[in-house]
């Protein structure tokens, strides 16, 4: 999960530095540096596609060894990219590794943990933040010290790298039930199941929005200096693994669907709040307090889902990883065509949209059965 992180917290540091970089003297649009962001996500999500029916014959191992490599491979490819095309290149090819990843670790946790699924899939997810936290302090001492986008590729290079030789020895479990597992096409034809989908896909949009235009927010709309750019999206990334370790630590004590819903509606006002409130402290605050309020909704969906479908296998945990990074594909990118045409403070406030959706939803989905 660190690994993967770096896939989609790395860029957000330097989305300024990149504008200067490969955008000349008038620098990148902010569209062209919300594509950036989009492009990973497309990756992430065709890893995701691609590696879900393969995993369920082949198993989690292979697409572990290779998410890893892929990562690594990329790193070195941002680090050494001529032009602002090259980077769109090995941005997606990170996004690919990480969808890799973020494709077999879902299922191989739910595997070893079959009465505890909500718990475990908080503190796992809650290690993605962790990775967040190494990936942009990483980047912004790198900043700090000078360096730039190139040398903090190459300074985060040995983790995917080392990763692939920790796993190298090691016994996966099977990604299904021993009764077998209930196919996608069978999947679909449930009402409930596309409900998952459409509000995993909220859930992701949630996050992604913030996490993707943070350090550019408070630099150019509120004002404040680079480094606390970095340094606001560091504090984000840190109250969502406390987030997750909350309700991991709650267990069955905690209705997720409550969890949920509570996430969904303070967000909603935290986004308005960091959007227009006068106070350039007070805005960033309640930027930053997202981070806690949404972290649950990514990997507590996920849980709920493979509750009411346990023999699910990897295929449905892959049709949901797609549909929650979709939504971080679109709300990026929004954001960014919002801001072009009026400024960055509308541009995030659209990013409330996808917690205002998916507390209905999610309501409809306790009330409901899984057919």
């Amino acid at each position: 999960m660190m690994s993967l992180s770096i896939g989609l917290n790395l860029l957000p540091v330097f989305l300024t530095a990149l504008s200067a970089q490969y955008g000349g003297a008038a620098g990148l649009s902010q569209e062209q540096l919300g594509r950036l962001g989009a492009i990973t996500f497309v990756g992430l999500v065709a890893g995701i596609l691609g590696t879900g029916p393969l995993a369920d014959r082949w198993g989690a191992k292979p697409f572990t060894l290779l998410g890893n490599a892929l990562v690594a491979l990329s790193l070195v490819g941002a680090a050494v990219a001529p032009t602002y095309g090259w980077l769109g290149v090995a941005i997606f090819v990170l996004g690919l590794g990480a969808g890799t990843l973020d494709m077999v670790l879902s299922p191989v946790v739910a595997a070893l943990n079959p009465e505890r699924r909500a718990a475990a899939m908080n503190w796992l997810h809650s290690y993605y933040c962790v990775g967040a936290v190494v990936t942009i302090l990483t980047g912004t001492l790198v900043l700090q010290a000078g360096g730039g986008w190139r040398a903090a590729c190459l300074v985060l290079l040995p983790l995917p790298v080392g990763l692939m030789f920790a796993f190298a020895p090691l016994q996966f479990p099977a990604l299904s039930v021993a009764g077998g597992r209930l196919r996608l096409r069978a999947l679909v034809r449930h009402v409930w199941f596309w409900g998952a989908l459409a509000a995993i896909l909220l859930g992701g949009a949630t996050e992604a929005g913030m996490v993707q235009w943070l350090p550019a927010y408070a630099e150019t709309a509120l004002g404040y200096p680079v480094w606390l750019g970095g340094v606001a999206l560091l504090v984000f990334s840190i109250l969502m693994a406390a987030g997750r370790m909350v309700v991991g630590a709650a267990g069955a004590k905690w209705d997720p669907y409550r969890v949920m819903a509570w996430g969904c509606a303070v967000s909603v006002l935290l986004f308005i709040g960091g959007s227009f409130l006068p106070v350039p402290a007070l805005a960033l605050a309640a930027c930053i307090a997202v981070g806690f309020t949404g972290s649950c909704l990514w990997p507590t969906m996920l849980a709920v889902t493979a509750d009411r479908y346990p023999d699910g296998g990897a295929s449905m945990y892959g049709a949901l990883g797609a549909a929650g990074n979709f939504g971080g594909i679109c709300m990026p990118w929004l954001v960014g065509v919002v801001a072009d045409r009026s400024d960055l403070h509308w541009g995030l406030a659209i990013s409330a949209l996808a917690p205002a959706l998916m507390l209905p939803l999610l309501l409809a989905l306790r009330r409901t059965g899984p057919a």
